[in-house]
């Protein structure tokens, strides 16, 4: 069965606890049910080199400081798969690697798609040596895998700013806003250029991305559109002004919600 690209706002790991975002991430895991894998980009791997995971059983990375004692505590168990992890190495000459595991922009979305951990997940990392055209292009070569009943994910935020968050809430910024709309305009389209040369995607995009790293998995996710896939958002809403919970489904599995 042909499987979805899935990008999500994963925001705070306290979202992992649940939330207003998390019956969005149930819904898609009951719109598309339980693929043979899932190969996820998170915002939060970064290597020099390509690496995926190929453990049978990955570790619970908590990857945060000062939160919840329950946060610190939650695993989320899901299986690792080898092959699968073979399979990305031979489509990207990716190092497969035991030092990693499934950190927060993984497992505190997932914990919420799939609750009894019973997907295999791998990861891949995110290259620091190639730029975003790169990564597309890189990304693109994961393609197949939808066809083996393969959900390719990514996790970060369209829309990442801590600086100008507000702990508080409050309306969402106007350049939040424009960056967002822009964001989701250009996957509507199929406009991979736009998103690659983001910097010019809207006014203001570079207080929207101050750093790449939770914007470039989206790419992962838009490179595996194919003509006539659906495209469908979730979740979409600007947290604390400068944070992006917007996610992103594209293409449709033979399960609809």
């Amino acid at each position: 069965m042909t499987q979805p690209a899935v990008f999500f706002g994963h925001g705070s790991p306290m979202n992992a606890l649940g939330g207003p975002f998390a019956d969005a991430w149930g819904d898609v895991g009951r719109a598309v049910g339980k693929p043979r894998g899932v190969v996820m980009v998170s915002a939060h791997w970064e290597t020099r080199g390509l690496a995926v995971t190929a453990q049978e059983r990955p570790k619970t990375i908590h990857d945060f400081g000062a939160f919840p004692r329950a946060l610190h505590e939650m695993q989320y168990p899901a299986p690792g798969s080898p092959a699968l992890a073979a399979r990305v190495s031979a489509l990207t000459g990716a190092a497969q690697t035991h030092e990693w595991g499934l950190d927060h922009g993984t497992w505190s979305v997932l914990a919420h798609v799939w609750p009894d951990a019973d997907v295999p997940i791998v990861q891949l990392s995110l290259n620091r040596d190639l730029d975003a055209r790169g990564h597309l292009e890189l990304a693109r070569r994961l393609n197949p895998l939808r066809d083996e009943g393969v959900i390719i994910a990514g996790s970060g935020d369209f829309v990442h700013n801590l600086r100008t968050w507000k702990r508080d809430g409050g309306e969402p910024y106007d350049w939040a806003v424009n960056f967002n709309e822009a964001v989701k305009a250009a996957l509507v389209a199929g406009d991979h250029d736009r998103l690659v040369d983001w910097v010019n995607l809207a006014e203001d995009a570079q207080l929207s991305v101050p750093t790449d790293e939770h914007f470039l998995p989206l790419l992962y996710v838009a490179a595996q559109a194919r003509p006539d896939d659906p495209v469908a958002f979730f979740n979409d809403r600007i947290e604390g002004g400068s944070i992006s919970m917007t996610g992103v489904r594209i293409g449709q599995s033979l399960i609809s919600v």
